[in-house]
């Protein structure tokens, strides 16, 4: 299957593969078959009971987690497998359980909480960012800048080469906004 997440219009939202599988293919073939569909990520998933087991590969390597295809893989079970179910569990191999429920037409992740905590920022962070030091958290495997208001992060400059080499998966920018964070 090929689920477009995020929308309710064809060709649109963040498109993402579902394969239902009886058992598990070797890895290798999962990964063959992500690097064809050549999607962000494809999931591929196998009944364990009631569950199901869920695994995540882009086109290049599996990853730890991932909303979009798992919000799409809800929706195939749900709708076409087990048409009477609302909610569907998922047990991950590296990120623990996670669930989606179908209320109406809706579909609600619940993943597991990565709390970040206040850390000294990694050597070369704010002459990436080219901004003053300001509070770093870091969560698994993110980093979490805080700045104090919208117009900062809005004037962000970021030398994105400086950026890959510092030690995270990624950096994120926010800060209180006028009307949303």
């Amino acid at each position: 299957y090929q689920v477009d997440a995020f929308t309710d219009q064809r060709f649109a939202g963040n498109p993402a593969a579902v394969c239902v599988l009886d058992a598990w293919l070797p890895e290798a073939t999962m990964q063959a078959i992500a690097a064809e569909n050549n999607l962000a990520e494809t999931a591929f998933v196998v009944p364990n009971g009631e569950r199901y087991g869920i695994r995540w590969f882009t086109p290049t390597a599996e990853v730890a987690l991932c909303g979009h295809a798992t919000l799409a893989s809800a929706k195939v079970l749900l709708d076409h497998y087990h048409p009477l179910r609302t909610l569907q569990h998922f047990d991950t191999r590296l990120s623990g359980p996670v669930s989606v429920a179908k209320e109406g037409e809706w579909y609600v992740l619940d993943f597991p909480a990565d709390m970040p905590g206040l850390v000294a920022a990694p050597q070369g962070l704010f002459d990436a960012l080219r901004t003053q030091a300001v509070p770093v958290f870091k969560g698994k495997t993110d980093l979490v800048v805080l700045y104090p208001n919208e117009q900062a992060v809005l004037a962000l400059s970021p030398d994105i080469r400086a950026l890959e080499r510092i030690d995270a998966r990624g950096v994120i920018c926010t800060a209180p906004g006028d009307e949303v964070d």
